[in-house]
């Protein structure tokens, strides 16, 4: 893997809504335990990410995907010296339940089993994806999106188990959420929480941990970065949400944000500000060189990973190729 430099993109495309999208390259970064409102679909493309999830490390190696569920925790790290590289689409549940709903015989809400599956050919159409949104190519972003949805739920998915509170501390734990949601900029402490709730601290800890997976505190971290990503998609100000939703100020924003989003927020804000101009060519970023880098990243052709040679539904079975085919040729 060339270079030594960490550089990521984090961006939205107009004619997708409801998705984001990531192209990156780590080294050192590691992601402390956080969840994603949206899907996660990760394809690497060089070197090995390390992810705790269910209790266990997971390894996403070249060709493969790491795959979560929304409000799923997990962390992220790389797994070998040299870091690693992929790109990313993060779908809403909405857009992932609708595709499901057209092209899957999943019944309930649908969600991945595995949190890893190889497969090279579904990692080469998410990369196709993102370029098509580099490139303004919205019919092909689209298609593909729907394409390689459809095809990791048929391999790898299944209904999700909904979450019910029954126990009374799944009860407690809830109703200290709604609390900390409503205070988020001047949350209690936890012995306050605990007796308005009328329970003990360590009780209550412990409910909540069993029931979201992160104690209270670091909970409410990544709910305040949730929260901030939706008021610096609306224009604000880094410094104003970044008290908007808690923070002492922007560099107290600034170091949980980039440790969960994976890019600083004003990085993040430009990028998503506007991806293209009216004409249709595409505006790049200092970090535009992960457009070009990644679009020329060329992958040694197998059965598993050849490209499709249309961008209709693909078969197992496509012409082969050095490289992908743009969207746009």
């Amino acid at each position: 893997m060339a270079g030594s430099v960490e550089r990521a993109r984090h961006w939205r495309y107009a004619e997708l809504p409801g998705v984001d999208l990531l192209r990156a390259r780590y080294i050192h970064k590691t992601f402390v335990r956080h969840t994603h409102e949206n899907f996660v679909i990760a394809a690497i493309t060089e070197g090995v990410e390390v992810f705790h999830h269910r209790e266990a490390d997971q390894y996403a190696g070249p060709g493969a995907l790491a795959l979560v569920n929304p409000d799923t925790p997990h962390t992220g790290r790389a797994g070998v010296p040299e870091g690693w590289r992929y790109g990313a689409v993060y779908p809403a549940p909405d857009v992932v339940a609708e595709i499901a709903a057209e092209t899957t015989v999943i019944r309930g809400t649908p969600g991945f089993v595995a949190p890893v599956f190889d497969d090279p050919y579904s990692v080469t159409l998410v990369h196709e994806v993102l370029r098509g949104a580099e490139e303004g190519n919205a019919l092909a972003a689209d298609t593909l999106l729907r394409v390689v949805v459809t095809r990791l739920l048929r391999l790898n998915g299944g209904a999700l188990q909904e979450r019910v509170v029954r126990t009374a501390g799944g009860r407690i734990a809830a109703r200290a959420r709604a609390v900390l949601e409503e205070t988020m900029a001047g949350p209690p402490t936890l012995e306050k929480l605990a007796t308005d709730l009328g329970t003990s601290p360590f009780a209550l800890l412990r409910a909540f941990r069993d029931t979201y997976g992160l104690p209270p505190h670091a909970w409410l971290t990544d709910a305040r970065v949730r929260r901030a990503r939706r008021l610096l998609d609306a224009g604000t100000l880094p410094a104003d949400a970044a008290v908007a939703v808690g923070f002492t100020d922007q560099p107290h924003l600034n170091r949980h944000f980039t440790r969960i989003v994976g890019v600083p927020p004003g990085a993040y804000q430009r990028e998503r500000k506007n991806v293209q101009d009216p004409s249709g060519h595409l505006l790049l970023s200092s970090d535009g060189w992960q457009n070009r880098q990644l679009a020329q990243t060329c992958t040694p052709t197998t059965e598993a990973n050849r490209t499709p040679p249309s961008y209709e539904t693909p078969s197992e079975s496509g012409s082969p190729s050095d490289c992908p085919v743009s969207p746009s040729e």
